[in-house]
């Protein structure tokens, strides 16, 4: 199971630098690689607005 971001991003950036993976990438809204996303909840623990789910 991998994090999906949700429209909720902001695009602020925290996440990204977080991941240990480097599976997020920058857009409109962030992505991550669901290939590359270990699933440890990195990025969910530092976004200011919840973007990052579980799948």
């Amino acid at each position: 199971m991998a994090y999906h971001i949700t429209d909720d991003c902001i695009a602020c950036g925290a996440c990204q630098p977080e991941c240990p993976t480097e599976a997020i990438s920058a857009g409109d809204i962030y992505v991550i690689d669901p290939d590359k996303c270990i699933d440890c909840g990195a990025c969910a623990s530092v976004c200011p607005v919840d973007a990052p789910q579980p799948e």
